[in-house]
Protein backbone atom coordinates (compact mmCIF):
# COMPACT_ATOMS: atom_id res chain seq x y z
CA UNK A 1 0.00 0.00 0.00
CA UNK A 2 1.32 3.47 -0.84
CA UNK A 3 1.65 6.10 1.84
CA UNK A 4 2.90 9.67 2.11
CA UNK A 5 4.17 12.00 4.85
CA UNK A 6 3.83 15.65 5.66
CA UNK A 7 5.89 17.04 8.55
CA UNK A 8 5.73 20.55 9.98
CA UNK A 9 6.05 22.16 13.41
CA UNK A 10 5.91 18.84 15.20
CA UNK A 11 2.78 17.72 13.32
CA UNK A 12 2.89 14.46 11.39
CA UNK A 13 0.24 13.23 8.97
CA UNK A 14 0.38 9.74 7.49
CA UNK A 15 -2.05 9.59 4.58
CA UNK A 16 -2.89 6.03 3.54
CA UNK A 17 -3.74 4.96 0.01
CA UNK A 18 -7.22 5.18 -1.47
CA UNK A 19 -8.24 1.79 -0.08
CA UNK A 20 -7.52 2.81 3.54
CA UNK A 21 -10.46 3.47 5.86
CA UNK A 22 -9.16 6.72 7.33
CA UNK A 23 -6.18 8.91 7.93
CA UNK A 24 -3.81 8.38 10.85
CA UNK A 25 -2.39 11.63 12.18
CA UNK A 26 0.32 12.06 14.76
CA UNK A 27 1.37 15.34 16.32
CA UNK A 28 3.47 16.69 19.15
CA UNK A 29 2.94 20.42 18.68
CA UNK A 30 1.68 21.12 22.21
CA UNK A 31 3.28 21.72 25.63
CA UNK A 32 5.39 18.70 26.53
CA UNK A 33 5.11 17.05 23.11
CA UNK A 34 8.11 15.08 21.85
CA UNK A 35 8.26 12.66 18.92
CA UNK A 36 9.97 12.12 15.57
CA UNK A 37 8.12 9.96 13.04
CA UNK A 38 10.32 7.97 10.67
CA UNK A 39 8.04 5.80 8.53
CA UNK A 40 4.66 4.09 8.31
CA UNK A 41 3.47 0.68 7.14
CA UNK A 42 -0.24 -0.18 6.79
CA UNK A 43 -0.65 -1.09 10.47
CA UNK A 44 2.35 0.41 12.22
CA UNK A 45 4.42 3.54 12.72
CA UNK A 46 8.19 3.77 13.27
CA UNK A 47 9.09 6.65 15.56
CA UNK A 48 11.64 7.79 18.10
CA UNK A 49 12.11 10.26 20.91
CA UNK A 50 13.88 13.57 20.36
CA UNK A 51 16.92 14.21 22.59
CA UNK A 52 18.85 16.64 20.44
CA UNK A 53 19.24 19.14 23.31
CA UNK A 54 20.94 16.48 25.46
CA UNK A 55 24.48 15.21 25.14
CA UNK A 56 23.41 11.60 25.72
CA UNK A 57 20.50 9.27 24.94
CA UNK A 58 17.42 9.59 27.10
CA UNK A 59 13.94 8.08 26.89
CA UNK A 60 11.15 10.70 27.24
CA UNK A 61 8.46 10.87 24.51
CA UNK A 62 4.94 12.29 24.26
CA UNK A 63 2.65 12.45 21.21
CA UNK A 64 -0.98 12.58 20.10
CA UNK A 65 -2.56 10.30 17.51
CA UNK A 66 -5.94 10.14 15.79
CA UNK A 67 -7.14 7.16 13.74
CA UNK A 68 -10.30 5.51 12.47
CA UNK A 69 -12.53 4.10 15.23
CA UNK A 70 -11.43 0.60 16.14
CA UNK A 71 -8.21 0.75 14.11
CA UNK A 72 -5.33 -1.19 15.69
CA UNK A 73 -1.95 0.49 15.31
CA UNK A 74 1.46 -0.73 16.47
CA UNK A 75 3.97 1.92 17.47
CA UNK A 76 7.59 0.80 17.05
CA UNK A 77 10.34 2.84 18.69
CA UNK A 78 13.62 2.70 16.83
CA UNK A 79 16.04 4.17 19.38
CA UNK A 80 16.28 2.04 22.50
CA UNK A 81 14.07 0.62 25.23
CA UNK A 82 11.74 3.52 25.97
CA UNK A 83 8.68 1.79 27.45
CA UNK A 84 8.35 1.36 31.19
CA UNK A 85 7.05 -1.40 33.42
CA UNK A 86 3.38 -0.40 33.09
CA UNK A 87 3.42 0.24 29.36
CA UNK A 88 2.73 3.72 27.97
CA UNK A 89 0.65 6.35 29.72
CA UNK A 90 -2.52 7.24 27.82
CA UNK A 91 -4.91 10.22 27.94
CA UNK A 92 -8.30 10.60 26.26
CA UNK A 93 -8.83 14.23 27.34
CA UNK A 94 -5.88 15.97 25.63
CA UNK A 95 -3.51 15.44 28.55
CA UNK A 96 -5.67 16.47 31.49
CA UNK A 97 -5.79 13.01 33.10
CA UNK A 98 -3.72 9.89 32.49
CA UNK A 99 -3.74 6.16 33.09
CA UNK A 100 -1.30 3.36 32.32
CA UNK A 101 -2.14 1.36 29.22
CA UNK A 102 -0.62 -1.75 30.82
CA UNK A 103 2.29 -4.03 30.08
CA UNK A 104 0.00 -6.39 28.15
CA UNK A 105 0.09 -3.98 25.21
CA UNK A 106 3.89 -4.08 25.01
CA UNK A 107 5.80 -6.43 22.72
CA UNK A 108 8.45 -7.80 25.10
CA UNK A 109 9.98 -9.83 22.27
CA UNK A 110 11.01 -6.53 20.70
CA UNK A 111 12.88 -5.58 23.86
CA UNK A 112 10.28 -3.13 25.19
CA UNK A 113 10.34 -0.94 22.10
CA UNK A 114 6.83 -1.53 20.75
CA UNK A 115 3.20 -1.21 21.85
CA UNK A 116 -0.15 -1.58 20.13
CA UNK A 117 -3.37 0.35 20.64
CA UNK A 118 -6.98 -0.01 19.49
CA UNK A 119 -8.37 3.47 18.86
CA UNK A 120 -11.69 4.38 20.54
CA UNK A 121 -15.01 4.27 18.74
CA UNK A 122 -15.58 7.99 19.10
CA UNK A 123 -12.58 8.85 16.95
CA UNK A 124 -11.21 11.29 19.53
CA UNK A 125 -7.48 12.06 19.63
CA UNK A 126 -5.41 9.99 22.04
CA UNK A 127 -2.21 11.09 23.75
CA UNK A 128 0.55 8.66 24.62
CA UNK A 129 3.60 9.34 26.77
CA UNK A 130 6.41 7.55 28.53
CA UNK A 131 4.78 8.59 31.84
CA UNK A 132 1.96 10.96 32.84
CA UNK A 133 3.23 14.47 32.04
CA UNK A 134 2.96 17.33 34.51
CA UNK A 135 2.89 20.66 32.67
CA UNK A 136 2.48 24.25 33.82
CA UNK A 137 -1.21 23.87 32.94
CA UNK A 138 -1.53 21.08 35.53
CA UNK A 139 -0.08 23.34 38.21
CA UNK A 140 -2.35 26.21 37.14
CA UNK A 141 -5.44 24.02 37.43
CA UNK A 142 -4.40 22.92 40.91
CA UNK A 143 -3.64 26.47 42.05
CA UNK A 144 -7.07 27.58 40.85
CA UNK A 145 -8.59 25.18 43.40
CA UNK A 146 -6.68 26.76 46.30
CA UNK A 147 -6.61 30.40 45.20
CA UNK A 148 -7.64 32.89 47.83
CA UNK A 149 -6.01 30.98 50.68
CA UNK A 150 -4.36 33.69 52.84
CA UNK A 151 -1.26 31.58 53.57
CA UNK A 152 -0.54 30.91 49.88
CA UNK A 153 1.40 33.23 47.62
CA UNK A 154 2.42 32.44 44.06
CA UNK A 155 4.85 34.74 42.29
CA UNK A 156 7.70 34.65 39.82
CA UNK A 157 11.21 33.53 40.73
CA UNK A 158 12.54 34.89 37.43
CA UNK A 159 12.00 34.56 33.72
CA UNK A 160 13.52 31.73 31.74
CA UNK A 161 15.70 32.08 28.67
CA UNK A 162 12.55 31.71 26.53
CA UNK A 163 10.80 34.42 28.58
CA UNK A 164 8.52 32.07 30.50
CA UNK A 165 7.70 32.80 34.12
CA UNK A 166 9.43 30.42 36.55
CA UNK A 167 6.72 30.06 39.22
CA UNK A 168 7.53 30.20 42.91
CA UNK A 169 5.15 28.98 45.62
CA UNK A 170 5.28 30.42 49.14
CA UNK A 171 3.28 29.17 52.12
CA UNK A 172 3.49 31.01 55.45
CA UNK A 173 1.18 32.31 58.13
CA UNK A 174 0.94 36.11 57.86
CA UNK A 175 2.48 38.24 60.59
CA UNK A 176 4.50 35.41 62.10
CA UNK A 177 8.22 34.64 62.22
CA UNK A 178 8.71 30.97 61.40
CA UNK A 179 11.06 28.78 63.43
CA UNK A 180 11.86 26.74 60.34
CA UNK A 181 12.12 27.28 56.63
CA UNK A 182 11.66 24.58 53.97
CA UNK A 183 12.92 24.80 50.39
CA UNK A 184 11.73 22.30 47.75
CA UNK A 185 12.54 22.00 44.06
CA UNK A 186 11.39 19.78 41.20
CA UNK A 187 12.02 19.37 37.48
CA UNK A 188 15.71 20.15 37.31
CA UNK A 189 15.35 17.49 34.63
CA UNK A 190 12.34 18.42 32.53
CA UNK A 191 11.13 14.89 31.80
CA UNK A 192 10.83 13.83 35.47
CA UNK A 193 7.10 14.43 35.63
CA UNK A 194 6.07 12.27 38.60
CA UNK A 195 8.05 14.63 40.81
CA UNK A 196 5.56 17.35 39.81
CA UNK A 197 2.62 15.35 41.15
CA UNK A 198 4.49 14.71 44.40
CA UNK A 199 5.21 18.42 44.84
CA UNK A 200 1.55 19.23 44.18
CA UNK A 201 0.66 16.75 46.93
CA UNK A 202 3.08 18.46 49.31
CA UNK A 203 1.53 21.87 48.68
CA UNK A 204 -2.01 20.51 49.05
CA UNK A 205 -1.13 18.83 52.37
CA UNK A 206 0.50 21.99 53.71
CA UNK A 207 -2.67 23.94 52.92
CA UNK A 208 -4.94 21.31 54.45
CA UNK A 209 -6.44 21.79 57.92
CA UNK A 210 -4.94 18.51 59.10
CA UNK A 211 -2.72 18.19 62.15
CA UNK A 212 0.37 18.10 59.93
CA UNK A 213 -0.64 21.06 57.78
CA UNK A 214 -1.66 23.18 60.76
CA UNK A 215 1.56 22.48 62.68
CA UNK A 216 3.77 23.25 59.70
CA UNK A 217 1.96 26.48 58.87
CA UNK A 218 2.32 27.55 62.52
CA UNK A 219 6.03 26.73 62.70
CA UNK A 220 7.50 26.81 59.20
CA UNK A 221 7.57 28.69 55.91
CA UNK A 222 7.78 26.94 52.55
CA UNK A 223 9.36 28.10 49.32
CA UNK A 224 8.96 25.73 46.36
CA UNK A 225 10.09 25.92 42.74
CA UNK A 226 7.97 23.38 40.80
CA UNK A 227 9.67 23.85 37.38
CA UNK A 228 13.37 24.67 37.60
CA UNK A 229 13.68 23.87 33.87
CA UNK A 230 10.34 25.35 32.81
CA UNK A 231 11.42 25.78 29.18
CA UNK A 232 12.36 22.11 28.91
CA UNK A 233 9.07 21.05 30.50
CA UNK A 234 6.96 23.09 28.10
CA UNK A 235 9.10 22.39 25.03
CA UNK A 236 9.01 18.63 25.58
CA UNK A 237 12.73 18.22 26.12
CA UNK A 238 14.56 15.55 28.08
CA UNK A 239 16.40 17.98 30.36
CA UNK A 240 18.61 15.15 31.59
CA UNK A 241 22.17 15.54 30.27
CA UNK A 242 21.23 18.89 28.74
CA UNK A 243 24.22 20.34 26.92
CA UNK A 244 26.49 21.95 28.07
CA UNK A 245 25.21 20.86 31.49
CA UNK A 246 21.77 20.29 32.90
CA UNK A 247 20.00 22.34 35.53
CA UNK A 248 20.65 19.64 38.12
CA UNK A 249 24.39 20.30 37.96
CA UNK A 250 24.27 24.10 37.81
CA UNK A 251 25.11 24.78 41.47
CA UNK A 252 28.90 25.16 41.21
CA UNK A 253 30.86 27.89 39.47
CA UNK A 254 28.89 30.48 37.52
CA UNK A 255 25.26 29.52 36.93
CA UNK A 256 24.31 29.32 33.25
CA UNK A 257 20.51 29.17 33.70
CA UNK A 258 18.31 32.00 34.94
CA UNK A 259 16.38 29.80 37.38
CA UNK A 260 19.39 28.23 39.08
CA UNK A 261 21.09 31.63 39.26
CA UNK A 262 18.00 33.09 40.92
CA UNK A 263 17.82 30.21 43.39
CA UNK A 264 21.46 30.64 44.32
CA UNK A 265 21.00 34.39 44.79
CA UNK A 266 17.69 34.48 46.66
CA UNK A 267 17.55 31.38 48.85
CA UNK A 268 20.54 31.99 51.19
CA UNK A 269 19.36 35.45 52.38
CA UNK A 270 15.78 34.16 52.66
CA UNK A 271 17.04 31.21 54.71
CA UNK A 272 18.32 33.56 57.42
CA UNK A 273 19.83 30.67 59.37
CA UNK A 274 16.44 28.89 59.59
CA UNK A 275 16.48 26.77 56.42
CA UNK A 276 16.38 23.44 58.22
CA UNK A 277 15.09 21.27 55.37
CA UNK A 278 15.94 21.39 51.67
CA UNK A 279 14.42 18.77 49.36
CA UNK A 280 15.00 18.14 45.66
CA UNK A 281 12.51 15.81 43.93
CA UNK A 282 13.61 13.63 41.01
CA UNK A 283 12.68 10.53 39.02
CA UNK A 284 15.21 7.82 38.11
CA UNK A 285 15.67 5.67 34.99
CA UNK A 286 13.13 3.34 33.38
CA UNK A 287 13.38 0.06 35.27
CA UNK A 288 15.72 -2.16 37.27
CA UNK A 289 17.72 -1.62 40.44
CA UNK A 290 17.43 1.88 41.96
CA UNK A 291 14.64 2.61 39.47
CA UNK A 292 11.73 0.73 41.03
CA UNK A 293 11.77 1.97 44.63
CA UNK A 294 11.78 5.34 46.37
CA UNK A 295 15.10 6.34 47.85
CA UNK A 296 17.21 9.19 49.14
CA UNK A 297 20.49 9.99 47.43
CA UNK A 298 23.09 9.98 50.20
CA UNK A 299 25.26 13.03 50.76
CA UNK A 300 29.03 12.89 51.04
CA UNK A 301 29.01 14.99 54.23
CA UNK A 302 28.70 12.56 57.20
CA UNK A 303 26.66 15.06 59.24
CA UNK A 304 24.10 15.52 56.44
CA UNK A 305 23.98 11.76 55.80
CA UNK A 306 23.20 11.26 59.50
CA UNK A 307 20.25 13.65 59.16
CA UNK A 308 19.11 11.82 56.02
CA UNK A 309 19.09 8.59 58.02
CA UNK A 310 17.03 10.23 60.77
CA UNK A 311 14.55 11.47 58.18
CA UNK A 312 14.47 8.01 56.61
CA UNK A 313 13.39 6.48 59.91
CA UNK A 314 10.58 9.02 60.27
CA UNK A 315 9.44 8.63 56.66
CA UNK A 316 9.39 4.83 56.88
CA UNK A 317 7.30 5.05 60.06
CA UNK A 318 4.46 7.08 58.47
CA UNK A 319 1.44 4.75 58.43
CA UNK A 320 -0.78 4.01 55.43
CA UNK A 321 1.65 5.26 52.80
CA UNK A 322 0.21 5.27 49.27
CA UNK A 323 3.66 4.30 48.01
CA UNK A 324 6.06 2.15 50.06
CA UNK A 325 9.40 3.41 51.32
CA UNK A 326 12.17 1.58 53.17
CA UNK A 327 15.23 3.28 54.66
CA UNK A 328 17.35 0.35 53.54
CA UNK A 329 16.83 1.42 49.92
CA UNK A 330 18.62 4.75 50.37
CA UNK A 331 21.82 5.04 48.35
CA UNK A 332 24.90 6.07 50.37
CA UNK A 333 27.51 8.22 48.73
CA UNK A 334 30.18 6.13 47.05
CA UNK A 335 27.86 3.30 46.04
CA UNK A 336 26.41 2.46 42.60
CA UNK A 337 25.96 5.62 40.51
CA UNK A 338 26.21 7.99 43.52
CA UNK A 339 29.95 8.68 43.35
CA UNK A 340 32.21 11.63 42.69
CA UNK A 341 32.49 10.95 38.97
CA UNK A 342 28.72 11.48 38.60
CA UNK A 343 29.20 15.11 39.61
CA UNK A 344 32.03 16.17 37.31
CA UNK A 345 29.79 18.69 35.51
CA UNK A 346 28.78 20.35 38.76
CA UNK A 347 26.84 19.73 41.95
CA UNK A 348 23.08 19.30 42.50
CA UNK A 349 20.79 21.53 44.52
CA UNK A 350 20.86 19.39 47.68
CA UNK A 351 24.67 19.36 47.76
CA UNK A 352 24.71 23.14 47.34
CA UNK A 353 22.00 23.68 49.97
CA UNK A 354 23.92 21.60 52.50
CA UNK A 355 26.44 24.46 52.77
CA UNK A 356 23.85 27.17 53.53
CA UNK A 357 24.30 28.25 57.19
CA UNK A 358 21.74 26.62 59.47
CA UNK A 359 20.74 23.79 57.12
CA UNK A 360 20.21 20.50 58.93
CA UNK A 361 18.75 18.24 56.23
CA UNK A 362 19.45 18.63 52.51
CA UNK A 363 18.33 15.65 50.50
CA UNK A 364 17.31 14.36 47.08
CA UNK A 365 14.46 11.86 46.78
CA UNK A 366 13.97 9.72 43.69
CA UNK A 367 10.35 8.74 42.87
CA UNK A 368 9.92 6.04 40.18
CA UNK A 369 7.79 6.77 37.15
CA UNK A 370 5.69 3.61 37.03
CA UNK A 371 6.10 1.27 40.00
CA UNK A 372 7.46 1.06 43.53
CA UNK A 373 8.03 -2.65 43.89
CA UNK A 374 4.70 -4.28 43.13
CA UNK A 375 2.74 -1.04 43.65
CA UNK A 376 1.79 0.91 40.53
CA UNK A 377 2.56 4.61 40.67
CA UNK A 378 -0.43 6.71 39.61
CA UNK A 379 -0.88 10.46 39.64
CA UNK A 380 -3.18 10.08 42.64
CA UNK A 381 -0.68 7.97 44.57
CA UNK A 382 2.14 10.38 43.71
CA UNK A 383 0.11 13.24 45.18
CA UNK A 384 -0.66 11.10 48.23
CA UNK A 385 3.04 10.39 48.71
CA UNK A 386 3.52 14.16 48.84
CA UNK A 387 1.26 14.16 51.88
CA UNK A 388 3.36 11.34 53.34
CA UNK A 389 6.45 13.52 52.96
CA UNK A 390 4.66 16.36 54.75
CA UNK A 391 3.99 14.11 57.75
CA UNK A 392 7.65 13.08 57.85
CA UNK A 393 8.79 16.71 57.51
CA UNK A 394 6.61 17.74 60.40
CA UNK A 395 8.02 15.00 62.65
CA UNK A 396 11.56 15.86 61.59
CA UNK A 397 11.20 19.57 62.36
CA UNK A 398 9.40 18.81 65.62
CA UNK A 399 12.40 16.70 66.65
CA UNK A 400 14.69 19.71 66.12
CA UNK A 401 12.66 21.67 68.70
CA UNK A 402 13.01 19.00 71.40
Amino acid sequence: MKYAYSVFLGFFTVALGATASAELTLQSDYPGGNIIVEKRTPASVALRQDYHTSSRWWFYWNFEATAAPGEIVTFNFTDGKVIGTRGPAVSLDRGLTWRWLGSGTVDTEKRLTSFRYTFPKGGEPVRFAFAPPYQVSHLDRFLDTVSGNPVLRVDQLCQSKAQRDVPRIRISTPDTTPQHRIFITARHHACESMAGYVLEGIVAALLDDSEDGTWLRDHAELMAIPFVDVDGVEQGEQGKYRSPRDHGRDYAGEAIYNSTRAIRETVPPWADGRLHLALDLHCPHIRGNYNEFIYQVGQEDPAIWKEQQRFATLLAAVPDKALPYAASNDLPFGQAWNSGKNYTQGIPMARWAADIPGVRLATTIEIPYANVGDVTVTTEKARAFGATLVTAMRHYLESLDE
